[in-house]
């Protein structure tokens, strides 16, 4: 008989097999979005990065914060992507998207339990049972059990609905490590962003003292003036006006520069009070090319944008997972074992027990809770996509104004280049009248004031250029792509 009952082990399967392939809900297809040829706002002929010389096979490198040659620089992001808070928990959470994965995955294979009870019983039921039979008084008998059991049982998934949550935990752990990657990219960003502010703070402060000193000059000659009768109150008002507004100008900049070194500490896991960066007033900005992506590989690169593509991927699983509900459930287990009073004897065949069976369940009535949640499902797909589509906008958007950005501010700086040339042949010009008697010192003073106001100005130009300038590298994603075969083949390795 035990050959019959393989042969119809073996029927069954070969019936449920088919039926364990099918997969209910929609197949996913990404959404469709509208991708511009190219952008919009370009750069001026004489600048290296124009649109159409673009590599579209260049990536930014994953350390791209080095192109500026900052050592210091280095130090500091490669510090903060090794203590960032922020990052941590990016990491957590990635780590806790592989594990549901994992956790899924193992709802497509069966559940073996096994189990040993031994027992020694005796009590004076006993006994008296014993003395009513033999007529005399006796003591109790312990009595022995020993039990060993297995049991195996197994959900087939017939509609495939763990397969579906399967698909749907790992696009949310795809989904997590893109966001993994846009705080990593986020973090880096920000840093260099405030440093740059920082350095921009040194000059600003060099050149505001400098200033300063100039119009303590200008308004003590003026007093002068004042009290010898070639000025009046107005221009000593003036002048103290002027005087005052630097030095509350340098204590913003100071305050600002303050603050920026707090934030870098933050960023690189330390206490502010025991960290602090020296000050470089000749610092020198720079603003390397960068190669553009073409607006479709935006799609790929940027991490925001991968991140809601595969939520939208995850919760088009969610919807087989809903549809699935709606059919009946097929669960086969199996349990045996042995049980005899003594160890010597459990293991022999008159003494072994099992059971074999099917059991399949069905929902006939739940008031309608499968239906609203197939369309809970459906909501938030449709919800998730639009949240896809929303944020490829909004990198293309972003993208484009850092473009925007960029361009205006090379011309801006080339203008206030020309402005600081000028002053510097203005100043020459005024110190050459002052040798010769025809000009006063109060005049080459002003003019020593404007030619340092026009030198600030360039460098605070440039200072913004450079933010700029890492702002474009992050809105073009950073470096980074994601792989999802690469987030797949791990998953993989996490579940096994």
């Amino acid at each position: 008989m035990t050959w019959r009952r393989a042969a119809a082990s073996g029927i069954a399967l070969a019936v449920l097999m088919p039926l364990a392939s099918c997969m209910l809900g929609p197949d996913y297809q990404r959404p469709t979005v509208q991708v511009p040829q190219g952008f919009k706002e370009g750069v001026e002929e004489s600048v290296e990065w124009q649109r159409a010389d673009a590599n579209p096979q260049a990536a930014i490198d994953s350390t791209w914060w080095r192109m500026y040659g900052d050592d210091r620089l280095n130090q500091l992001i490669e510090q903060a992507l090794q203590a960032n808070q922020s990052i941590a928990v990016a990491e957590a959470a990635y780590r806790v998207a592989l594990a549901t994965v994992a956790a899924n995955r193992a709802g497509l294979f069966p559940t073996v339990t096994a189990g040993l009870a031994g027992t020694r019983s005796g009590g004076a039921a006993q006994a008296a049972g014993a003395a009513r039979n033999s007529g005399a008084p006796t003591a109790a008998v312990p009595g022995n059990s020993a039990v060993v059991l297995g049991s195996v049982s197994w959900e087939l998934d017939l509609w495939g609905a763990v397969r579906r949550q399967i698909e749907q935990a790992r696009a949310t752990a795809q989904a997590s490590d893109a966001q993994r990657a846009g705080t990593r990219i986020s973090i880096a960003a920000s840093l260099a962003t405030t440093y740059f502010e920082l350095r921009q703070a040194d000059y600003d402060l060099q050149a505001l003292n400098a200033q300063r000193d100039i119009d303590a000059r200008l308004l003590a000659m003026t007093r002068t003036a004042l009290a010898e009768g070639y000025a009046s109150s107005d221009d000593v008002l003036s002048a103290q006006q002027s005087f005052e507004t630097i030095t509350a100008l340098l204590q913003a900049t100071a305050t600002t520069r303050e603050q920026d070194e707090h934030a870098i500490a933050v960023l690189t896991g330390v206490p502010p009070a025991s960290f602090s960066i020296a000050a470089d007033p000749d610092y020198r900005f720079a603003a390397p090319a960068v190669p553009l992506a073409l607006p479709a590989q935006l799609l790929e690169r940027r991490y925001d944008v991968v991140s809601a593509e595969r939520s939208a991927a995850a919760a088009n699983a969610g919807i087989g997972v809903a549809v699935a509900a709606f059919f009946p459930t097929l669960s086969l287990s199996a349990d045996g074992g042995f049980a005899h009073d003594t160890l010597a004897h459990l293991f022999t065949v008159p003494y072994r027990f099992w059971t074999l069976g099917p059991d399949l369940a069905q929902t006939l009535f739940d008031g309608g809770a499968r239906t609203a949640a197939e369309h809970e499902a459906r909501a938030r797909y449709d919800e998730s996509v639009a949240t896809y589509r929303n944020t490829v906008l909004a990198a293309f958007q972003s993208v484009e104004d850092s473009l925007s950005s960029i361009n205006h501010l090379q011309t801006q700086e080339h203008a206030v280049a020309n402005v600081l040339n000028d002053n510097l042949r203005l100043f020459a010009s005024k110190q050459a009248q002052f040798d010769a008697g025809a000009a006063s010192q109060q005049d080459v003073l002003t003019q020593r004031l404007i030619l340092t106001q026009a030198r600030q100005s360039l460098r605070d130009t440039q200072a913004l250029l450079t933010q700029s300038h890492v702002l474009l590298v992050k809105n073009l994603g950073g470096g980074w792509q994601q792989d999802h075969a690469g987030v797949a083949a791990h998953a993989a390795a996490a579940s096994g």
